[in-house]
């Protein structure tokens, strides 16, 4: 399982012209599944990223989770592409990514759990919906975990 998080000021997602979910202050969260992912991968990752200090502290130093800060939001939002090999070739290879079958369990699986860990709703994308995604990276702080590399 692979995340990039982008702390950001606003992200949003439309999907066929509609707002299906924004946020300001928070974390864009783009994730990508492989059919080896399961609970602990979901369990570590969600502990990590609620626990990320990328947030700054009265004194501009990033020393704060996103649970420290008021008003904050995480969009997340699936990314097969996140599993792509471009090790041979120009075209990326997506064999390494889940299938819907396995990869759309593990995602809602992700989506209780990260709320629980944040302790209050995330604003989603929809599962293999043609999204286009809208944030303002702050920072920019941009941040790659896979869970496969604790």
């Amino acid at each position: 399982m692979r995340v990039v998080i982008q702390r950001c000021t606003e992200a949003s997602v439309t999907i066929g012209g509609q707002n299906k979910s924004s946020i300001g202050k928070g974390m864009m969260i783009l994730l990508g599944i492989e059919d080896a992912d399961g609970e602990d991968d979901i369990d570590w990752l969600c502990r990590k990223i609620v626990a990320l200090r990328i947030f700054d502290d009265k004194d501009g130093v990033m020393n704060l989770p996103i649970t420290d800060v008021e008003g904050s939001g995480i969009l997340l939002v699936s990314q097969f592409t996140l599993m792509a090999s471009t090790k041979k070739g120009n075209r990326p290879s997506y064999i390494r990514a889940a299938k819907p079958d396995v990869a759309i369990p593990i995602y809602e699986k992700f989506i209780a759990r990260l709320e629980q860990a944040f302790g209050k709703p995330i604003a989603t994308g929809v599962f293999g919906a043609d999204m286009q995604v809208a944030l303002i990276n702050d920072g920019p702080v941009t941040i790659i975990i896979d869970s496969t590399n604790p």
